[in-house]
């Protein structure tokens, strides 16, 4: 017991850094509401065609010419909030967002649910794990 107190005093900055990151990654795995509703790519076909999600694509246009789910809206996060009276007709559908990993999706999700946005999901891995699964993508 005297080593471990030693060695926090010894370490304070490293003791301290360990308790905000085991802190902030607690609170992503427990708290984060766009984790709890996040889908894999396979849920993500069955609320697409089971329940009639509506796909919302928040990657760059570029991006979205390369490659992208069927059907999906492209509304580059960066012009999102500007941009949601032409997702207001889907308030009461199924929303999946997806982007290329599923970082930019969870804050693309975060400004939905604020929205009013009843059912948002995150595309958990994004359009790399869409791609990884062998499920179809549209090229422009």
């Amino acid at each position: 017991m005297d080593q471990l107190a030693e060695f926090i005093t010894n370490h304070l900055l490293l003791v301290i850094t360990f308790l905000a990151l085991s802190g902030a990654l607690i609170w992503n795995i427990f708290f984060d509401p766009v984790n709890k509703t996040a889908v894999d790519a396979l849920q993500s076909t069955a609320l697409i065609n089971h329940d009639d999600a509506v796909v919302v694509d928040v990657r760059s246009i570029a991006e979205f010419n390369k490659g992208h789910i069927v059907n999906a809206a492209n509304i580059p996060l960066n012009g999102l909030a500007k941009q949601l009276q032409q997702l207001e007709k889907y308030k009461d559908k199924p929303v999946i967002v997806a982007c290329r990993s599923g970082s930019r999706s969870g804050m693309a999700c975060k400004t939905l649910m604020k929205a009013g946005f009843g059912e948002v999901h995150n595309l958990r891995g994004g359009m790399m794990a869409w791609e990884s699964a062998g499920l179809p993508v549209k090229r422009r």
